[in-house]
């Protein structure tokens, strides 16, 4: 046995290994949040079965679970990505939270890294959750499932960039009432359960430029009508998440 055997060893651990214990923590976190599980879970589920059961909204030619299930997709994407993480950080910074993570070795980076891994962890179990109870209801999906991932990822960069831009930027009470109005505009419209051409010319031109309504727009052409990439729902993400994070970069305040 060497004198060295037992010398200690100081130091901050490697990087990825800070990332990944950061990311299973905001993860378990989550998932113990009841409130949280009910708007990122719950509510989705709840809305697929409930209008794909009862005839409340048109939504045009087909089974109604056709035209729900990519929507509500892009709903749960964006009840994790933009409205649970927005709330959750905000909180966090407002009780200091941020400001002690930020002077830990973990670089601020790499906390916001972890938090969009959580992120994606919560959005794969939605994902599994929400295609059974499709599945269950008829739904038969088409397309590239390559092409669904490229949409789903652009749409979480996109949604989880302008939920840490309200985060950091309103104090938590504001962006508690801001992050559920925009989920519940968006939700209306959205095109998420209506469909976008039921709402006028002018204002259908606008909705379509939302991130939430390429998303949807993008995962129903290629789940429901068999498209390959809808590029230009992907071009209107790409620069949803370069905005989001950009602004979010430059204007997130720690504390």
């Amino acid at each position: 046995m060497s004198a060295g055997t037992y010398t200690p060893r100081p130091g901050a651990a490697p990087l990825h290994r800070m990332i990944a214990a950061q990311a299973a923590l905001e993860t378990r976190m989550l998932l113990r949040n009841g409130e949280q599980l009910l708007l990122t879970v719950v509510i989705p589920a709840l809305l697929l079965v409930l209008f794909s059961a009862v005839d409340v909204v048109d939504t045009g030619a087909g089974e109604a679970v056709e035209f729900l299930t990519p929507g509500i997709l892009a709903l749960a994407v964006m009840s994790t990505a933009f409205t649970g993480q927005a709330i959750a950080t905000g909180f966090e910074r407002r009780y200091g939270v941020l400001k002690r993570l930020g002077a830990s070795p973990l670089p601020r980076w790499g906390l916001m890294t972890a938090k969009t891994l959580s992120v994606l962890v919560t959005e794969v179990l939605q994902v599994v959750l929400l295609t059974v109870i499709a599945f269950a209801l008829g739904w038969s999906p088409q397309g590239n499932p390559f092409s669904v991932l490229l949409l789903l990822v652009l749409g979480t960069v996109a949604f989880s960039g302008l939920g840490l831009l309200m985060a950091g930027t309103l104090k938590a009470e504001a962006t508690l009432a801001a992050a559920n109005l925009v989920f519940l505009l968006l939700l209306v419209g959205g095109g998420v359960v209506v469909p976008l051409d039921r709402f006028p010319e002018a204002a259908q031109s606008v909705l379509g430029l939302l991130p939430i309504s390429a998303l949807s727009d993008g995962l129903r052409d290629v789940l429901q009508h068999g498209a390959a990439m809808p590029w230009g729902d992907a071009a209107v993400l790409a620069v949803w998440a370069v905005l989001g994070l950009g602004a979010a970069a430059r204007f997130f305040r720690w504390e």
